[in-house]
Parts: structure tokens; sequence; C-alpha cells
């Protein structure tokens, strides 16, 4: 099991890893737009496998028809903190993780503390900026990550990844996010924030789901 956290002042927002917070939808951090949703992509364990590796190799960002570049991991090993079950119990001890994994192309996995660099656009809208990995989750039934903006992005805030695999085996993958305009056209026209985010959750739903990467 891996989990790991980074938090330090060079991310542009203040709520950091509020993306875990249950009330998000109705209690946003102040001034930024919230959006969730979650999609059913299958059940069983090959399934959760083969997708949770897919968002560890930054598959939804990429699918999303943003390019990946700098991506830079945090220096020295990172603290993974102790795994919890549903009732709060310790499932491991405390470790120090310093395994380091890498796609095909020799990118790194996403791993907590790690910044890259994200280029594209979506609809027309910029998805120009640079990121951190604020958190990272690896658990027997429930993978995912963090995403917060550290600058030159028309908004700023936080997204998440959740890929789980659940007790009745349908395997879920649900992305959260809250965004504050930045930009002057986002501040002016608020709308163009949750179109912006709506266009992002379709690209990582297409680059993670079966329904769209198996060919007919």
């Amino acid at each position: 099991m891996r989990r790991g956290s980074f938090q330090d002042d060079t991310v542009d927002y203040a709520a950091v890893g509020a993306t875990q917070a249950h009330d998000l939808m109705s209690y946003p951090p102040e001034s930024s737009v919230p959006a969730e949703d979650s999609w059913l992509l299958g059940s069983g364990q090959a399934r959760f496998e083969s997708s949770a590796d897919a968002l560890l190799s930054w598959t939804a960002l990429r699918g999303a028809g943003l390019t990946i570049s700098d991506v830079r991991p945090a220096a020295g090993p990172m603290y993974t903190g102790v795994g919890y079950d549903v009732d709060g119990n310790p499932m491991v001890a405390s470790r120090l993780d310093a395994d380091q994994r890498f796609d095909a192309d020799g990118t790194p996995y996403v791993a907590a503390g790690t910044t890259v660099r994200v280029r594209g656009h979506v609809k027309g809208m910029n998805a120009d900026g640079e990121l951190r990995v604020i958190y990272a989750i690896e658990e027997p039934r429930r993978v995912g990550f963090a995403l917060g903006t550290v600058g030159d992005s028309v908004v700023s805030g936080e997204e998440s990844f959740v890929i789980s695999w659940a007790d009745n085996d349908e395997v879920r993958f649900t992305v959260r996010a809250f965004d504050r305009p930045v930009a002057t056209l986002y501040r002016v026209v608020p709308a163009l924030v949750k179109r912006r985010r709506r266009e992002l959750f379709r690209g990582y739903l297409r680059a993670i789901s079966p329904l769209y990467t198996t060919p007919a």
C-alpha cells in the first residue's frame, strides 16, 4: 500500500486537500466553483487494476488532449503515512516509499510532491498551467491523486482523480474539483469556469473509460 501527501507554500491557493472534503459541493473554498462527477467503468479486479495503472501514468490528462512535460518528482523519498480502513483502524505501519515507476515513454508515474507542466486547450479554453501532486493514494481497492495549481493557469484550485473497487465488484472513476477564476475573462464570465471544468471531466472519462478506449 502506498499513501503520500505533500504540502508547501508554492501552490497558489489556501484550501490544500479540500477535494477530500465530503461537503465540497455544498461548502467549497471561498470564491471557488466546485464540481464532481462519477462514472461506472465496469467490474472486477482486472478492470480496477488496469484503470488504476492508466490513471497513475497520467492517462486521464493526456487522453483529454493535454500535454504533460517537465515532470519533476519530489526530491528524496516521500513519507507515506499510515493507511486506514473504513472504520479508522490503521492497516499498515508508516514507512518511507522510495520506489519510482515509469511509463513506456520514461515518464515517472504519479507520486506525491511531483510537479508537472500541462499544456493544451479544451473546446478552445486554455488548460495550461504548472501543477503539483498534493496527495497520492494506492490502496487495495482505491487509487488516486490530487493536482493543485502552482501558477500560470486561468484558474486556481485543485482536482482529484479516484478509481475505487467497491464490495459489490463495481469499479468507479470519480473526479472532483474546485476552481477560482484568475484570468480576467473567467472572472468577468463565471460560466466559463463551469464550462471549462465540464469539458475537462469529459476528456478524463474518455481517457479512462473502456467504452471509449476499446475498439468496436
